[in-house]
């Protein structure tokens, strides 16, 4: 971790979130308006073949060529933009090559212990029932952090006509067709298997030749399991297998990026920052709603100071293709004040999900980020500029960035679950350019312009904060410049000055 890290703007975005191709984004990224904005592009996982959660059940690490060609990556490359790629350790998609060699082949398979076989990892830990898998004892589920209700195993039919029990943690959807089981899911893979470690580093050799500079590691915490113990963050095994992937991740010129949600209060974000790895800034969305909601910074200020007295690495957003999250804030902001932000956001038309739906226990809020600030231009012009001085390298959401508003209809269509789409809206490249003419857009862009070009913006800075009544500053100096952001955040208006 001794490279210096560019800590220049980030755009995020679906392959296919302006004009339907990753080619169109790059043309969008080359318009004049645009052009010297963004160093880095997070392009999120549907570049892949895949085919559930928009990208995050992956059957393999090629490219979507409907949605992303190789030309399209290698225009991004040479204007400068390097990427952020997903990496998703703990399962595959059902239509993996793997699985299905599996379901095909049964145990002449050689994937049979690519995934994890449920009754041979609970082997002595449980009693057989009569459906055909075990029943862990209690005493070693007590511990385990289970995504749904009931056991998180999938019954797989073999081709001698048995069924199976495998390790699901995610999604599963199973049915008959034509005299035949036909699945969909996420299938957890085992890592006691060798041909697993395997195609880890295959992954990931594939990943860094698209251009990508950093790896998003996707539901890393809950790779490793052991009986009796926990199945997400299971200490020490979750660092060992994340030192390993790091490792063969660094020899392919990649940076890892662990992405874990956990309240601030128990200070995962500080382990994985002693441990040297780049870390999520989940906090970040919250307080600006809450700062320029009150007129007050000094929740911001005192979570930038920790930043720098700590030397955090962070990646920082406002919104993403997930919600504005709030199980992350306990422990730094009071709940009666979580409550707040979250009705706040509600009242603008947000949409709550708790944490495996029970109620009250919240986990984030999906809301685009402009309607969460009440659609007002000041306010998220002023929200972009204190993301841009903030510590850390700033992601930027499409739809933030083009101001766009909750999408009540995506919402509607996409039915029971699906309240993230309200912050996934498709633009065409017409679309997106014709907001490229609102004047609240360009002084974003102006923004992020001033950021990703202005010298002191450099992890050797010496960054400074402070907040006084309604007043919020925040100071870069290095040897090649200095560069400040005066806001009072009562009047939403800004000032930056140089030297």
């Amino acid at each position: 971790m001794s490279e210096k890290m560019n800590l220049r703007p980030m755009l995020n975005a679906y392959p296919d979130s302006i004009g339907g191709t990753l080619g169109d984004i790059a043309e969008f990224l080359r318009s004049p308006e645009v052009e010297g904005a963004f160093s880095s592009f997070y392009i999120l996982p549907s570049l892949y073949h895949t085919d559930l959660d928009r990208g995050f059940s992956v059957q393999d690490y090629d490219l979507e060529e409907t949605l992303a060609t190789k030309e399209d990556l290698d225009a991004l490359r040479e204007a400068g933009i390097d990427l952020k790629l997903d990496f998703i350790l703990n399962h595959a998609s059902v239509l993996s090559p793997q699985f299905q060699d599996m379901i095909r082949r049964g145990d002449e398979s050689p994937y049979r212990d690519f995934f994890i076989d449920w009754n041979r990892f609970w082997e002595g830990h449980g009693q057989m029932t009569a459906e055909g898998y075990i029943q862990p004892d209690e005493s070693e589920i007590r511990n385990m952090f289970f995504r749904k209700p009931g056991l998180p195993l999938l019954m797989v039919r073999f081709p001698d006509g048995t069924d199976r029990p495998y390790w699901n943690t995610f999604y599963q959807k199973v049915w008959e067709e034509d005299g035949e089981r036909k699945y969909l899911g996420q299938m957890d893979l085992n890592l006691n298997s060798s041909l697993v470690w395997e195609f880890y580093a295959e992954t990931l050799k594939k990943i860094a030749g698209y251009g990508a500079k950093i790896v998003r590691l996707d539901a890393f915490a809950y790779a490793p399991k052991a009986p009796g113990r926990r199945n997400f963050l299971n200490e020490p095994e979750t660092w060992e297998v994340l030192d390993r992937v790091a490792g063969m991740a660094a020899k392919e010129g990649l940076v890892c990026l662990p992405e874990i949600h956990a309240s601030y209060g128990e200070g995962m974000y500080a382990v994985l920052a002693e441990k040297g790895y780049m870390t999520y800034d989940f906090f970040l969305p919250g307080l600006i709603v809450d700062a320029l909601d009150r007129g007050r910074a000094d929740l911001l200020v005192r979570w930038g100071q920790e930043i720098i007295d700590r030397k955090i690495r962070t990646v920082n957003m406002l919104g993403c293709h997930d919600g504005i999250p709030v199980l992350d804030l306990k422990g730094l902001m009071d709940d009666r004040r979580i409550e707040e932000v979250i009705d706040l956001t509600v009242s603008r038309g947000g949409k709550v999900k708790n944490l495996h739906g029970a109620k009250n226990m919240y986990y984030q809020v999906n809301a685009a980020y402009y309607s969460a600030l009440g659609e007002d231009d000041a306010s998220m012009v002023l929200a972009r500029a204190i993301q841009m001085f903030m510590p850390g390298k700033p992601q930027v959401w499409y739809m933030d960035l083009l101001q766009g508003k909750n999408d009540y209809a995506a919402v509607e269509r996409a039915g029971e679950g699906g309240h993230k789409e309200i912050n996934r809206t498709n633009y065409t490249l017409v679309q997106a350019k014709e907001a490229l003419a609102v004047p609240a857009v360009r002084e974003q862009i102006k923004l992020l312009k001033t950021r990703n070009t202005h010298p002191a913006f450099t992890e050797d800075a010496e960054i400074t904060l402070g907040c006084e009544g309604n007043t919020l500053k925040i100071r870069w100096k290095n040897s090649m410049g200095a560069i400040a952001l005066k806001a009072d955040l009562k009047r939403k208006k800004f000032e930056i000055s140089e030297g």
